[in-house]
């Protein structure tokens, strides 16, 4: 196994590089293609999600391949190579097979839990086996990963450990105040339709708020996610077209966007117009980013200022109120990545804005819990199972190939027996051959369960070397082994 990931992260990178480097789904596709037309990869697998864009491959080179991987994914996001490589991380077989098990119970999170990224996984391989980029080694990994993420969830605590990315931004704009108290009687607009949209649209329904409107790019998707809240109970739920948001947005107390749109959605100057507020509009002039960097140290620092002693006893930080001065009038929660909502609308009066880079900021002093610690204990026992079972696999087909060859030779001795002694009747054949294979058997059968063994443990992959060595095994006759298994349907159903 060679192993290798290459990505960044909110834990790696700022949100205005993740923003940039972000992979629309046809850049994925053509990463993909890229990847496995390098030399150094034989499979790939792109994971990208709101907060992480990361390459999965299997190198035949090490250092080659983290230069390779780099390169592309600094071609395909359009972020320069000089500029992404401060932020990326590289984990090389056992370490990345512990970082994706890892990622997938949750540990590696903006919210410590969150189980949403069980269906961006499975996402991940789903794409790699349509393009035919993720082989053997890839599709063990994923589906594994998948097993010990569901694992977590039905084992442990977790879900207590952290929460959903849509939940725990809810409570950061109630700021203190319950959910359901704060959301009674407001008017919802969820912009989008997709997974994390219709959690929202869900959440807001159990929540209690007095109306819920959808809006999406494709009309279609909106009245689905409409109906699915009248079949769950919502009533006053209806979905509009995009054009309609700037007139929802007037009515509304509270907006949900995560789009996969590549520009704003929403800029401040079209909030403060639905609310009626005054906005210098050179604030939406482009922004130099160092300027934009400026500008959000300001707003940290204000929230810093404005934090309440109530607010430090809490548990989990909550992210402070946006500095316009005021009663909040609307409450926006942009839980998109690149972002939806322009960050300067937390400059217009009467708005709180909560977005994905202050929710990483709330959940920075997030308490670990117990549970947190069961499942790192249970992710490093899967993963030194898995790579047991990986290197285990490894030497299979130079076995099943060695126990191939000692049958060749037992069929054509017995043949040579038939023509030396064509006389013996059908059962002294049977005999005979029956006592040959037993040999065979007994003189295999402890140096094969010996090497397997010795596989399964760190550094056991020469093994299989040595084996086709010592018995002059054809390389063909064992990579045709291991196609037949590769391409056995039963393989890797769970």
């Amino acid at each position: 196994m060679s192993l290798l990931v290459v990505g960044l992260s909110h834990r790696s990178a700022p949100v205005s590089v993740l923003e940039r480097a972000s992979l629309a789904a046809e850049a994925q596709v053509k990463l993909l293609q890229d990847t496995l037309a390098a030399e150094p990869a034989t499979e790939a697998a792109v994971l990208a999600t709101c907060n992480r864009i990361e390459l999965y491959a299997d190198v035949d080179k090490f250092h080659a391949g983290v230069a390779e991987l780099s390169t592309l994914l600094a071609q395909h996001s359009g972020v320069g190579l000089d500029e992404l490589t401060p932020y990326l991380y590289v984990h090389y077989e056992d370490r990345a097979v512990h970082h994706l098990f890892s990622v997938a119970c949750g540990l590696d999170s903006m919210v410590v839990g969150e189980g949403q990224i069980l269906g961006q996984i499975k996402d991940a391989l789903a794409r790699g086996q349509e393009l035919h980029t993720a082989g053997r080694l890839l599709n063990d990994l994923f589906q594994q990963a998948l097993r010990v993420g569901k694992r977590a969830h039905s084992e442990t605590g977790i879900d207590r450990a952290g929460q959903s990315l849509v939940t725990f931004g809810l409570e950061q704009l109630a700021d203190g105040t319950e959910v359901t108290e704060w959301a009674a009687g407001k008017r919802a607009l969820v912009i989008g339709a997709g997974s994390m949209s219709s959690l929202a649209a869900a959440t807001l329904a159990r929540a209690g708020v007095e109306e819920i409107v959808v809006a999406n790019r494709t009309r279609a998707r909106a009245d689905r996610l409409v109906e699915i809240l009248g079949q769950a109970g919502v009533p006053a739920a209806r979905a509009v077209e995009m054009a309609e948001v700037p007139d929802e947005l007037t009515r509304a107390d509270v907006v949900v966007s995560c789009t996969g749109a590549t520009g704003l959605v929403l800029t401040a100057a079209a909030v403060a117009e639905a609310l009626g507020a005054a906005y210098d509009s050179a604030a939406q002039a482009p922004e130099a980013p160092a300027a934009r960097a400026a500008d959000d140290m300001d707003q940290h620092a204000a929230w810093v200022e404005n934090g309440s002693a109530a607010a430090q006893d809490r548990a989990v930080r909550p992210v402070p109120p946006s500095p316009a001065a005021g009663p909040v009038r609307l409450y926006l929660l942009d839980l998109a990545m690149p972002r939806d909502i322009d960050g300067a609308a937390h400059r217009v009066a009467g708005v709180r804005l909560v977005d994905i880079e202050s929710l990483a900021e709330a959940s920075a002093d997030a308490p670990m819990a117990a549970d947190v610690d069961q499942v790192r204990t249970m992710v490093a026992e899967e993963v030194a199972a898995f790579g047991a079972a990986q290197r285990a696999a490894h030497i299979t087909p130079t076995v099943v190939a060695l126990r191939t060859m000692a049958a060749d030779v037992v069929a054509g001795e017995i043949a040579r027996l038939d023509g030396r002694l064509p006389d013996l009747d059908e059962k002294q054949r049977a005999e005979i051959m029956q006592t040959v294979r037993r040999v065979v058997d007994k003189l295999l059968h402890a140096p094969t369960v010996r090497v397997k063994q010795l596989a399964s443990e760190p550094g056991g992959a020469g093994y299989a070397d040595a084996l086709r060595e010592l018995f002059d095994l054809d390389p063909q006759t064992v990579a045709a082994v291991s196609r037949a298994d590769l391409n056995d349907p039963n393989r890797g159903r769970s």
